[in-house]
């Protein structure tokens, strides 16, 4: 039986797989949204990134009363069922030049 110290190839392979797993699901609780009563809420940073849209188009539409948001205390929340509706009602299919 192979006795295996710290700075053994094996030890150090198996830390080091280890330290990927823990890397991989720290990223991956980082990028989960909690859901509250089965709704997913966005910031504006995730909004941003998505539609890739600045802070000031996003204020722009909510405050021409387009884009429906919660306000607590300064942080801006948005539902994804709402953003989502938002889309598909300003949503224009192509159409063929015939057709026109």
């Amino acid at each position: 039986m192979e006795l295996l110290d710290l700075k053994s190839p094996k030890t150090v392979e198996f830390i080091d797989r280890i330290e990927r797993a823990r890397a991989l699901i720290k990223e991956a609780f980082a990028q989960r949204t909690p859901r509250l009563n089965k709704e997913k809420f966005l910031t504006n940073d995730d909004m941003e990134k998505i539609l890739n849209m600045s802070k000031r188009v996003l204020q722009n539409y909510r405050d021409s009363g387009m884009l429906p948001y919660i306000k607590i205390s300064g942080k801006i929340l948005y539902k994804e069922s709402d953003v989502l509706r938002v889309l598909e009602d300003n949503y224009y299919p192509t159409f063929n030049k015939q057709d026109r």
